[in-house]
């Protein structure tokens, strides 16, 4: 499976960004997707996943009530909607898909980072 993220970008603190995530190969459609981020010098964290149905959602307590994420599973896609930005949530953004509930461990595939930067 090939994951293409696009979407990062440059925003002001408080402001908003989308990333989109196209799913392409072969791949279960049952999989779960996701994204986590890594900040530099940081691990890579959660963020978000979102059942193959796009019925069960869950977030990391730090992005909860900010970002939403969906899908469209007819056309491969998952979106991570992220409003009122803070400098916290800079750094590379990772698309990834696996088994639910997905978690670091059992990814599957990774897309490649698209970063986002806020500016303050």
């Amino acid at each position: 499976v090939q994951l293409q993220a696009s979407g990062g970008g440059l925003v002001q603190a408080g402001g908003s960004l989308r990333l989109s995530c196209a799913a392409s190969g072969r791949y279960s459609h049952t999989y779960a997707m996701g994204w986590f981020r890594q900040a530099p010098g940081k691990e890579r964290e959660f963020v978000a996943a979102i059942s193959w149905s796009g019925g069960s959602t869950y977030y990391s307590d730090s992005v909860k009530g900010r970002f939403t994420i969906s899908r469209d599973s007819a056309k491969n896609t998952v979106t991570l909607q992220m409003n009122s930005l803070k400098s916290e949530d800079m750094g590379a953004y990772y698309c990834a898909a696996g088994p639910w509930p997905l978690k670091s461990i059992n990814v599957r595939a990774w897309g490649q980072g698209t970063q986002v930067t806020v500016s303050s």
